[in-house]
């Protein structure tokens, strides 16, 4: 009897270091992309990196995004922040959010063409004229759309943010109309919508990692480069250029990317906290982002580098130069995607 009683109390024992072990692993932080129990919100490491600084519009908006989910979560859900490439490029950090070893990462749409080549379509020089355009559509059921596409490549979108438009610097003369664009050696991003489009135009694309551009620009290797305002200003190109003329030949978003992995490890109630703190963070980027953009007109113009801005005559006729480029990438992209795009733009210009 005493035999049996001992039995029991041993089993007993081992029941109680078996729960109590299983309620330790339970109240333990899980690190991204770990199971979760399907409810509430867990204590959770979030690793979000971009390739811009802390200072840009985007670093901002991340920071935002970090002040929203950790007052949302009450603490629980922690961001960790990774600023200038820290962590790779935007291409080897949306391979890590595919692999499950980094959580948020928020690129251009340019280097998804790879993963996604509908997201193409955003490469389109002269399509949209304003931002609130640009807005309408990424916000709308052709932006809706792309994002559908990613977690079939482990991916998940939450939203778009901005970069901006993106505009053409040199040292030969201003842009005015398109035989400004002749001969012009101009140094490219690697997207070959942007490299034929600009053979179009008459000038002699050149595609360049972004830090050699400056030396490039230096050393005359090159005529002029492309791009945003802020990264015009911040990259201090008006050392080395001369003529600034704001073309605004292509708008480009950055779209809000999640690992599907970490994803499906969260509850619904965290999922909807990043879900509306993306959404939230990046209408407060895209404010940022323009009011960056008009003061960094502004510092420009103190710079002594030469400003034009190009008749919206003259961005017609380039409009109908490349012509030919949207057409064959329609083609590759999708033509009934493509066309359903121009359709809702002339809605909204209307």
């Amino acid at each position: 009897m005493k035999k049996i009683f001992k039995a029991r109390k041993f089993i007993v024992g081992l029941l109680s270091v078996g729960l109590l072990f299983l309620s330790a692993c339970g109240s333990n932080a899980t690190q991204g992309g770990t199971k979760s129990n399907n409810h509430g919100i867990q204590e959770r490491i979030i690793k979000a990196g971009i390739g811009l600084n802390e200072d840009h519009p985007e670093g901002q908006g991340l920071l935002k995004f970090k002040e929203i989910v950790e007052k949302k979560s009450g603490g629980k859900l922690k961001v960790q922040t990774y600023f200038s490439a820290t962590l790779g490029d935007d291409l080897k950090m949306t391979e890590a959010l595919q692999s499950g070893t980094q959580e948020i990462t928020i690129p251009s749409t340019s280097p998804l063409v790879g993963i996604v080549k509908e997201f193409g379509i955003f490469d389109f020089p002269f399509l949209f004229n304003t931002a609130e355009e640009a807005d309408a559509i990424l916000d709308g059921p052709i932006g809706k759309k792309l994002l559908e596409k990613l977690p079939e490549h482990r991916l998940i979108g939450l939203a778009y943010w901005e970069n901006g438009f993106r505009n053409v610097t040199n040292s030969k003369h201003p842009i005015n109309t398109i035989d400004d664009f002749k001969g012009l050696k101009l140094r490219t991003m690697q997207n070959q919508v942007h490299i034929d489009a600009f053979k179009k135009l008459g000038a002699n694309p050149t595609p360049m990692a972004f830090s050699e551009v400056f030396t490039a620009l230096e050393s005359k290797t090159v005529d002029g480069q492309e791009n945003p305002l802020a990264t015009i200003k911040s990259n201090k190109y008006y050392e080395v250029q001369d003529y600034l003329s704001l073309t605004k030949h292509v708008y480009t978003p950055f779209v809000f990317l999640v690992s599907k992995k970490f994803w499906d490890s969260l509850s619904p109630e965290e999922q909807k906290i990043l879900q509306d703190a993306a959404v939230e963070a990046g209408k407060y980027q895209r404010e940022l982002s323009r009011q960056e953009d008009k003061k960094a007109l502004e510092e420009l113009k103190k710079t002594g580098i030469k400003i034009n801005e190009v008749s919206d005559g003259e961005r017609k006729k380039m409009e109908e130069a490349i012509k030919p480029v949207i057409d064959k990438y329609a083609k590759e992209f999708g033509e009934d995607l493509v066309n359903e795009m121009y359709s809702e733009l002339e809605k909204i210009r209307k």
